[in-house]
């Protein structure tokens, strides 16, 4: 299903790499993910592709994406776009904390991460309203 990156070649690499962005891709396809798109799309951000297999896929397929993804970029994704869901992905949330990222108190931590992102939009917003005033 899916080959060893060969160090020593870095076309090789890159190959491996796309062929693996183009299977998650197909999975989230096949999982209706995509459903209001149009059928014919083949290419996603790099940014997307992470947030949709992490909500969507299952684990083997989340495992895939630290292949070939540097870790501190999927924990970027998974701290601005999913934790901010709070209780909504908070399961998964909590799971991700312990699995992936080797979070010392995961409930804590989550609703610290949470809080802060959520004061720096709303003090972000608040900050335009009086500037417009």
């Amino acid at each position: 299903m899916y080959k060893q990156f060969n160090v020593k070649n870095n076309k090789n690499i890159i190959q491996d790499t796309q062929s693996v962005k183009n299977m998650l891709l197909k999975q989230l396809k096949d999982a209706a993910v995509f459903w209001s798109y149009d059928k014919n799309f083949d290419t996603i951000s790099d940014w997307n592709l992470i947030k949709l297999v992490l909500i969507h896929l299952d684990l083997d397929s989340i495992n895939l994406l630290f292949q070939i993804f540097p870790q501190k970029q999927i924990k970027r994704v998974w701290l601005d776009e999913l934790v901010i869901q709070g209780d909504y992905l908070k399961n998964m949330n909590l799971c991700f904390a312990n699995l992936y990222f080797n979070v010392k108190e995961p409930v804590r931590y989550l609703k610290r991460i949470e809080t802060y992102k959520r004061n720096r939009l709303w003090n972000g917003r608040y900050r335009k309203k009086q500037e417009q005033s």
